[in-house]
Formats: structure tokens, sequence, C-alpha cells
């Protein structure tokens, strides 16, 4: 049976004894009854774990002892989703999902089709969510990488801003958009290679407007059709991360 895993933030990794402190003591404690002697895993979201020996408990606190310190090396492609906030607790499920399929980035777009209307009291007890479901989905997948959360933002002010990727997507309803396995065919073909880093983006329910495609076409996003099947958004976000994370995470074969 594998080690419980816990998260300890990047801030308070360097301090040492090591400590599990707040909820991630409650959940050692309280929830897994895990008590002195016992070893767990630990991770700072950015590569780091470490197997590690309970030697004392406080209140609120769990002391660590240092058995085995290891560190992860990012996945060979760095995937940056861009995703209209969908309505509900969607978003949770899309940061779930793309968590576990090792999204490095997720940028969180308002769309002018976009539904949901954050205030700024609301979006930080989101963000706070949504940074709490990355650490469970990384506790559960065996992570040791949290991918970074940013926005909202407009697709203008995105593309204003706009990072370079060597593969740019947005998922398109157009007569114009191309297959998944066309367009990783052809840049393979230039460039002798895989791509070391892709954007991939998601509209809302009701899709990108057209002035939207046309900024994303602009700063040279590809338009790729995820099928037949019109797909929501969250099953379209998980879709697309699924078709990179095989095509470009993986083996060479």
């Amino acid at each position: 049976m594998s080690a419980h895993r816990f998260y300890i933030s990047p801030e308070r990794w360097s301090l040492r004894p090591l400590v599990l402190g707040d909820s991630e003591a409650h959940h050692c404690t309280d929830v897994l009854r895990l008590g002195v002697r016992s070893r767990i895993v630990v991770f700072n979201g950015r590569g780091a774990e470490i197997i590690a020996e309970i030697t004392a408990i406080g209140k609120g606190r769990v002391h660590l002892k240092e058995l085995v310190s290891t560190k992860t090396e990012p996945l060979r492609c760095s995937i940056t989703l861009g995703q209209a906030i969908p309505k509900g607790k969607n978003m949770d499920l899309i940061i779930q999902k793309a968590t576990e399929l090792g999204a490095s980035k997720i940028v969180l777009l308002i769309s002018d089709r976009t539904v949901v209307q954050l205030e700024e009291g609301e979006l930080h007890r989101k963000r706070e969510k949504w940074k709490q479901v990355t650490i469970e989905a990384a506790k559960q997948s065996g992570q040791d990488w949290l991918p970074e959360i940013e926005g909202p933002v407009t697709p203008k002010q995105f593309f204003a801003g706009f990072d370079h990727y060597e593969l740019s997507l947005v998922a398109s309803l157009q007569n114009d958009a191309r297959s998944f396995k066309k367009v990783l065919a052809n840049f393979r073909e230039q460039h002798g290679r895989r791509p070391n880093s892709a954007l991939f983006l998601v509209g809302p329910e009701g899709d990108f407007t057209p002035a939207e495609i046309s900024w994303a076409k602009s700063a040279g996003c590809v338009p790729v059709s995820l099928g037949p099947i019109v797909l929501r958004t969250e099953t379209a976000a998980i879709y697309s991360l699924s078709m990179l994370a095989y095509e470009l995470q993986g083996e060479e074969v």
C-alpha cells in the first residue's frame, strides 16, 4: 500500500523540521488517524517530494523527520489550458482533471458568451477553492507539480499579452477546423520533433464569438475540431487535454 500524500507549500518547504499544518494536519491525524512513527509522503507542488516519518503531534501541527528526498522534473511538454469559465461547479471538475492530466497552467477566460460574472470577493474565494482542488487532485494522482491558475482575463486581454507557445490550438466548430492528428503531424514534419509547449483554448457554452476566434487565429492559434459530436465545455477540455497528454507527454515509439 502506498503512503498517504500531503502538501506543504513552497514557502514552508525550506523550514526544518517539516511540519504539516491546518487542514493537512487535521486530515492526517483526525481523518486518517495516523500517529507517531507513521510514514507519509509530502510534496511542495514544485517537483520536490520527501518520504517522512511523524515524530510528534501537537494542536494543529504534525512534526516530521525527513527520510528520503527526491526531485521530479516537469513533464516534457508544458501544456496550458485556456478555459472560458463555465456555469456551476464545472470549473472545479475541469481544474481537477487538468491537474490529473498534467497541465502546467490554467488560464481562466471571460468570453463575451460567458454566463458567470465573478465579483472580487467571490473570485478570491473561488481561487482559494480551485487551489485546493489542484492540491487534492495532485495528492490522489501522485503529481508533484501543481498547475498555475491565472486570470480571469478576457480573450482580448489574454492575446494582448500572449505568451509564446510552440503549438497553439483553439477548439472550433467552424468549417476551417482541422483534426488533431493532422495538426500534430504537420508540426512534426516541420520541426522533426514534438512541441515542448502547447496551448489549448476551450470556449464557453455557445463557443467563442467570431471576433474571439479571429483574435485567436491572429495570435497563431490553429482551429481544431473535436469530432462530429458537439461537446459540453467541460467534456471538451478533458478530451483535449487527454489527447495532448497522450500525444505529447508519453515516450516516443
